[in-house]
């Protein structure tokens, strides 16, 4: 639809994603010795992927700095303000962590910052951390190339590297 106004428009893929994350930096999953998921609060896991779309926007609203890449995402999960959307975000206030900037920064910088926490749960009902013990979100986040099939790699544009 965007493009059809004129907008350019692009999609966008992020993998390892923590969904539901209710804006926060921490998703706890727990597995039982057989590597059985026993997470408790299903609604925030980490997600293979993601896919959302980045729109390019001068933004009047905010301050200059924030105009271009714009992040929607239009499977929303959670409520925003009473409402489900999510964007349009702006890219750079993702990656600065400006999360008091309005529509849903914090939603996509928690989605791609957290830290995910893996435990197993004990027969004798201890937790132990898994090896490694944390996932890490939002390693690589792409879109296709301008006038190629290829991948671009546009993780540096939401994050700094860890």
């Amino acid at each position: 639809v965007l493009r059809c106004l004129g907008i350019p428009t692009r999609v966008v893929t992020g993998f390892t994603w923590a969904h539901n994350t209710k804006s926060t930096l921490s998703v706890d999953e727990y597995y039982d010795e057989d590597g059985t998921l026993l997470t408790q609060d299903k609604s925030a896991r980490v997600w293979t992927f993601h896919v959302w779309n980045e729109c390019w926007m001068a933004r009047t609203d905010l301050p200059p700095e924030y105009s271009g890449w714009q992040a929607l995402d239009a499977t929303c999960q959670e409520k925003s303000k009473g409402l489900s959307f999510c964007g349009p975000a702006p890219v750079h206030a993702i990656k600065e962590g400006d999360t008091l900037v309005d529509y849903d920064v914090c939603y996509f910088f928690a989605a791609i910052n957290a830290k995910c926490h893996v435990w197993i749960h004990k027969a004798d009902d201890t937790l132990k951390p898994a090896f490694g013990g944390t996932k890490y979100t939002g390693n690589n986040i792409s879109t296709k190339s301008v006038g190629s099939e290829r991948c671009e790699d546009i993780t540096q544009n939401y994050k700094y590297p860890e």
